[in-house]
């Protein structure tokens, strides 16, 4: 891949979108490297976890390519927006924790991707933001959709209308993003909080972000009737066993991931 490189450290997978001259921005190749990276990342069970994040110092990915945007047509544009929406609503739904380890601009499909993630530190460096509507166009990978069920509807139209760049501390206090950090320990807490969680029960961490990403758009009764349904299978796994055992021997469990 030329836009995008990988490294597995010991299970947590770091995928750096890396086109800093153009602040990382997303073509359709990107887009493509993207999906390539998450579906490799997907069927390799030596990977616990995955933290996304920007090549170079200034930005995590600064929008989408504007060259590459402003000779669409109709048809093209809503290939594109439904292409990058496939590749985000696959990461969004990744049976593995995603994190995004937002290192700067974070800026239409770059602020996108971030919201695809299940949870995303910021560097206080970072600025987050849905541009658009300054181009005359309006988020085309979710991000009208996924905002709003972040941060409510009225602040999601506020930012997406104003086209203004929100702090990386006003982001945490609206939960656009889940903490703050110095830029020289992103990387770190990102690294600690992915191999925490990699550490816990595996399916049971896989049935959570089931739980949470369909359950939030089910009515609340089917929710709970989809939670249910995963904890009863829960209730067969051997890291269920495990987890239970090691809790009344007072070890540390020992998850295997079925």
């Amino acid at each position: 891949m030329e836009n995008v490189r990988t490294e597995n450290r010991d299970g947590v997978l770091i995928i750096t979108i890396d086109r800093p001259k153009v602040l990382n921005a997303l073509n359709a190749q990107t887009v493509g490297e993207i999906w390539s990276a998450f579906k490799a990342a997907h069927d390799d069970d030596s990977v616990k976890a995955v933290i996304v994040t920007g090549g170079g110092e200034k930005a995590f990915v600064a929008g989408a390519d504007i060259a590459e945007l402003a000779l669409m047509t109709p048809i093209s544009g809503k290939e594109t927006a439904s292409r990058g929406q496939e590749v985000f609503l696959f990461i969004e739904r990744f049976p593995k924790p995603v994190i995004a380890a937002i290192n700067g601009f974070a800026l239409g499909g770059g602020c996108e991707l971030a919201l695809a993630c299940h949870i995303r530190i910021a560097s206080e460096k970072a600025q987050i933001g849905l541009p658009e509507v300054t181009l005359g166009i309006i988020p085309g990978y979710g991000g009208t959709q996924r905002l709003a069920r972040l941060v409510g509807k009225g602040k999601a139209l506020e930012i997406i209308c104003t086209a203004d760049r929100v702090t990386a501390a006003d982001a945490e206090k609206i939960g656009l993003v889940n903490k703050v950090v110095p830029a020289d320990q992103l990387m770190s807490v990102a690294e600690e909080m992915a191999r925490k969680i990699a550490s816990r029960g595996t399916v049971a961490v896989r049935y959570a972000i089931e739980a949470v990403m369909n359950g939030s758009d089910m009515p609340f009764e089917e929710g709970q009737f989809l939670e249910a349904t995963l904890f009863g299978l829960l209730c067969a796994t051997d890291d269920m066993k495990e987890g239970m055992s090691a809790f009344l021997e007072k070890r540390a469990a020992q998850f295997k991931g079925r």
